[in-house]
């Protein structure tokens, strides 16, 4: 065994990031400190509960070039799936 880092799951982001909790901006906020993380081609799985998000996740999408490719509802709120495009 290499003990190398496999990376994730097939199909499972490369970062999730739990916002579940935090009220505007601060979902938005963490989102853009661990979007350097992932790769240009990966994802990021932002989950979030406060009412805000959808609208402010598809605005930072948009004003960043990164590509919103959908949200889910979850028992507890959202996750919105991002893809780094650049």
């Amino acid at each position: 065994m290499s003990g190398a880092d496999p990376g994730p799951a097939p199909g499972a982001p490369d970062v999730v990031v739990d916002a579940l909790g935090r009220r505007c901006p601060l979902p938005i906020i963490d989102l853009a400190k661990r979007f350097g993380d992932v790769p240009v081609g990966g994802t990021v799985e932002l989950l979030a509960n406060d009412p805000a998000a959808t609208a402010d996740v598809a605005a930072w999408c948009r004003l960043r070039g990164q590509q919103l490719l959908g949200a889910r509802d979850l028992p507890t709120g959202q996750a919105y799936l991002i893809r780094r495009t650049r």
